[in-house]
């Protein structure tokens, strides 16, 4: 079985393992080290996109209110005067 990737087309075995080998030589001693970082850094990423999925479908399910409920139009002319002049009554015009 061999794997295909984008910029190595034909990756076999012995291509794995000269990758290994250079790996060993550039890392040494630090390659768990690399290699627990790389791993933390994927769960932390996964981590975020499950984070902002669940966001997503929390405000997705969220029921529509109304943005501007200031917005909304007086429900009679006696409301409208009061809004308008808000000392003076009907009474007082």
């Amino acid at each position: 079985m061999q794997m295909t990737l984008a910029f190595l087309p034909n990756l076999g075995w012995p291509e794995m393992l000269i990758i290994g080998v250079v790996m060993l030589l550039l890392f040494g001693r630090r390659l768990p080290e690399v290699g627990r970082s790389l791993g933390q850094g994927l769960v932390q990423f996964k981590k975020g996109l499950k984070d902002i999925g669940d966001e997503v479908e929390t405000q997705a399910n969220k029921p529509d209110t109304p943005r501007f409920e200031s917005a909304k139009a007086p429900a009679s002319d006696h409301d409208r005067v009061a809004q308008a002049e808000p000392g003076k009554t009907e009474a007082s015009s």
